[in-house]
């Protein structure tokens, strides 16, 4: 069997898609995005696949990741390590569909039946958000992320964080103490402020505080991790086993968060979650992306004893009204019931991509870009 071509699809609301193709009549798919950049990384992933997999044999995935990773002299980054995520996640689900296995199973058999989900909840204000916290606590969920602010100054004055304690309050209150609150702060917050933020939160048995600083500064987080009992967690913008070394050897996090379609992909994130687990960390996968991410996450999460929840933002609990899941053949695919969602059985990534749809969608003219905030003197915020 040999890798004989391969297709891109752009597709709403700012995925990108890839088909690969075999000479046994297999085809494995994968999601390399990064939501922004979709154009660039689709010029990696060309070049990748036609440097170095078009006439291989699709089944060596661990020979073809140290290709296309070492195979360059400058390697690494969301970029390179994106693109190589999702021809990994193709090459991982033609290998499950040859040996009529779900992936977890080759990477060593399941750990657990089923998983918790989060969903992520937004809003303008804290009535909005609370409101709909409370939607998502009646739909099933037992665990929800939320922002902690919108833009934020290097310095603010105390009100400032009073405002965002306000808010995560508010939709505690909510939502009761029986749900799991994460709080994202999305790197908006300086090094300073973090540190104010986080014990003005503490009082409220939140899940984790996700990205307390930019990943340029991780060397801050082994302090904020010593000053708190807040689990402190990162990961979504780090892209390779390389860049979460430092914060496990400095006892800098308590959860990991790496996303599947940015760290290389499943041969990346399974090793990523075993060298977390010799530290003791827990891993909650990044997932704010399509259905074949979400499998290809779920697959390494059912295999690894420290995978202890996982992010999706696909409406699982409504799946006729999902605007993800309508990508899938069969949109009740991933099971879920009381915030869980059951193990897939499938071969590979256990999903069945209902290609006419991705083909018709592809029609669309996909272009998105980050927000660009600013502060109120005109210099750019973090988003």
């Amino acid at each position: 069997m040999r890798v004989t071509d391969y297709e891109l699809f752009a597709v709403p609301p700012r995925w990108l898609l890839l088909k690969l193709e075999t000479s046994d009549g297999l085809v494995g798919w994968g999601e390399p995005i990064i939501q922004g950049r979709l154009e660039t990384v689709k010029t990696a992933v060309d070049e990748l696949v036609g440097a170095y997999l078009l006439g291989e044999d699709p089944l060596e995935t661990e020979r073809h990741w140290r290709t296309m990773y070492q195979g360059g002299y400058y390697r690494g980054g969301p970029v390179l390590m994106s693109a190589l995520a999702g021809i990994d996640q193709a090459l991982w689900d033609i290998k499950g569909k040859h040996y009529g296995a779900p992936i977890h199973e080759l990477l060593g058999s399941h750990v657990r039946d089923r998983v918790m989900v989060h969903q992520w909840v937004g809003g303008e204000d804290r009535e909005e958000i609370s409101k709909e916290a409370i939607n998502r606590r009646n739909q099933g969920y037992r665990a929800i992320k939320m922002n902690a602010s919108s833009e934020f100054r290097a310095i603010e004055p105390p009100g400032t964080v009073e405002q965002a304690r306000k808010r995560v309050v508010t939709v505690r209150d909510a939502i009761g103490e029986d749900l799991y609150l994460g709080v994202d702060f999305h790197g908006r917050i300086s090094k300073p402020m973090a540190r104010h933020l986080i014990e003005a939160l503490e009082p409220y048995g939140l899940m984790f505080v996700d990205q307390p600083v930019l990943p340029e500064h991780s060397e801050f987080l082994a302090s904020l991790t010593e000053q708190t009992s807040v689990p402190i967690a990162t990961g979504e913008r780090f892209y390779s086993r390389y860049d979460f070394k430092p914060l496990l050897t400095d006892d800098a996090v308590t959860v990991i968060q790496p996303d599947v379609t940015h760290v290389g992909g499943i041969t990346e994130l399974r090793k990523i979650a075993t060298m977390a687990d010799a530290f003791d960390v827990a891993m909650i996968p990044h997932c704010p992306l399509s259905p074949i991410a979400f499998a290809a996450n779920l697959q390494v999460v059912f295999c690894s004893h420290n995978a202890i929840m996982q992010e999706q933002d696909l409406s699982l609990h409504d799946p006729a009204e999902s605007v993800g899941l309508q990508y899938l053949e069969d949109p009740q695919t991933f099971k879920f019931a009381d915030g869980y969602v059951e193990r897939p059985t499938d071969p590979g990534l256990g999903i069945n991509v209902d290609e006419d749809y991705v083909r018709e969608q592809s029609r669309a003219d996909v272009k998105w870009y980050n927000p660009v905030w600013r502060h109120e003197d005109g210099s750019i915020a973090e988003w």
